[in-house]
């Protein structure tokens, strides 16, 4: 019989001398759903998820459009007015495309693909001229530009707590109404260092809008960013890729650089679309994988699309995590790989460069961070309550006088809590293997 190396009062006081700062601070900072610090600390799903009243969205709601309806300028909002009539004259004159929900059914489009269309080409380089071409890779060898669509989920805590286990941050794009629907979600994002980047409005396919249309659905995007985390994003994902030299120019002229992808995981079909199997989803993740083990990636690294849509698109992206490690030499933010230094219009608060994070610092990423911290007052009657994108959505110049955040930095808690998730992290560890040392030594 197998007799442990530990007896039962050692394991304790091993247990005890690591653990006991920490142990002391779980206990001094209990879990708290009125705030972007307790919030993170939930763990049931279901309580994550429960609807709340947060003053800063609620007192705002009348300066967006309904959230997850798509958007136009709202009567009145003359900073929207303004900004579109600086826009507006640059804007190639090329017709909307399709429908909302993206029936291209009966379009005569030209197979020369004058517009630069994603949908039709996978084209990234613009035909209209002024335009950059969208970004669909890291310029770094051996390199996977790590990012999720559809944020910010409400049960995401044990995915972000994941990743910060890892010490690896992201590139987050967000839903404008979902941010207006989960702020304290939202928050956790800046806090942890992860990049921000929009994602729309009300996720549908921004070829199909007018243009006045399309630059609102950026525009209320960026706004809801900037008011739930004091950040200003400089960076943007057409929902379903759908992009074209018309909505390249609006976004472009709001300061918006167009990222894409070159492989897609599909998750978000799974449990959506008939037909499509988790093992169709893990094909995905592994055909890149496969194609970085043969070194496609040798000279020029790439992108994967993947979503924080819900549990299962999360699970998958913990599960694969530890493979693309394996695969690519270095996993970051987009940001990061293409050495954006300021992703803000925020110039406070600054990303690590490539060879910073991959040296191992991280963690530097510093500076705005600015969440709004006043409590809030959880309800079952919130003013804000939608979780997921309506059906028709199947994944999912900076706006002047938007920010009804407090301008508090929150860097020393974040480093404080992130410091923290380590230490428990680490506790959780050593009492599982002193936890079985025990049992074994017991029998």
């Amino acid at each position: 019989m197998f007799t442990s190396p530990f007896s039962r009062v050692a394991a304790l006081r091993v247990l005890l001398a690591l653990g006991s700062s920490s142990l002391s601070a779980i206990v001094a900072a209990p879990a708290d759903p009125t705030t972007e610090a307790g919030e993170a600390k939930l763990t049931d799903p279901t309580v994550e998820c429960t609807p709340y009243n947060y003053p800063a969205v609620s007192s705002a709601l009348t300066s967006f459009p309904p959230i997850w309806e798509p958007a136009s300028i709202v009567p009145g909002d003359m900073d929207a007015e303004e900004q579109w009539a600086a826009i507006q004259g640059g804007v190639p004159d090329i017709p909307p495309k399709g429908t909302l929900s993206g029936n291209f059914g009966g379009l005569n489009y030209p197979q020369s693909d004058p517009d630069c269309w994603w949908t039709f080409s996978q084209c990234t380089t613009p035909k209209a001229p002024g335009l950059v071409p969208d970004i669909a890779v890291m310029p770094e060898p051996q390199t996977l530009g790590y990012g999720f669509d559809d944020g910010p989920n409400c049960s995401h805590n044990a995915f972000y707590d994941y990743l910060s286990a890892q010490n690896q941050k992201a590139t987050m794009f967000y839903i404008g109404s979902n941010v207006m629907d989960w702020p304290l979600e939202a928050q956790r994002a800046v806090t942890d260092g992860h990049e921000i980047c929009v994602h729309t409005w009300s996720h549908h396919y921004m070829t199909s809008f007018t243009s006045e249309d399309a630059f609102a659905e950026l525009y209320y995007s960026l706004k809801a960013i900037k008011l739930v985390t004091g950040v200003t994003p400089t960076c943007w994902r057409p929902p379903f890729g759908d992009i074209d030299d018309r909505i390249r120019s609006i976004s472009s002229g709001m300061g918006l650089r167009t990222v894409l992808w070159k492989y897609d995981s599909d998750d978000w079909q799974f449990g959506s679309t008939p037909g499509v199997t988790s093992a169709d989803v893990d094909n995905n993740y592994q055909k890149m994988i496969n194609d970085a083990d043969n070194g496609l990636f040798a000279n020029v690294g790439t992108m994967i699309l993947t979503h924080e849509l819900n549990n299962y698109t999360m699970a998958e992206a913990m599960k694969y995590y530890p493979l693309l490690k394996k695969a690519f030499a270095n996993i970051v933010p987009v940001g990061v790989g293409l050495n954006v230094s300021h992703p803000y219009a925020e110039t406070s608060y600054t990303l690590p460069s490539f060879a910073q994070y991959v040296s191992g610092d991280a963690g530097s990423s510093s500076g705005a961070n600015a969440n709004n911290t006043a409590p809030i007052a959880p309800t079952t009657n919130a003013t804000v309550t939608s979780s997921v994108a309506p059906a028709t959505s199947s994944t999912a110049a900076q706006p002047s006088g938007t920010s009804a955040a407090a301008a508090q930095s929150e860097s020393g808690a974040g480093s404080a809590r992130m410091d923290l998730r380590k230490n428990i992290a680490a506790v959780i560890c050593v009492a599982s293997v002193l936890a079985g040392a025990l049992l074994v030594g017991a029998h």
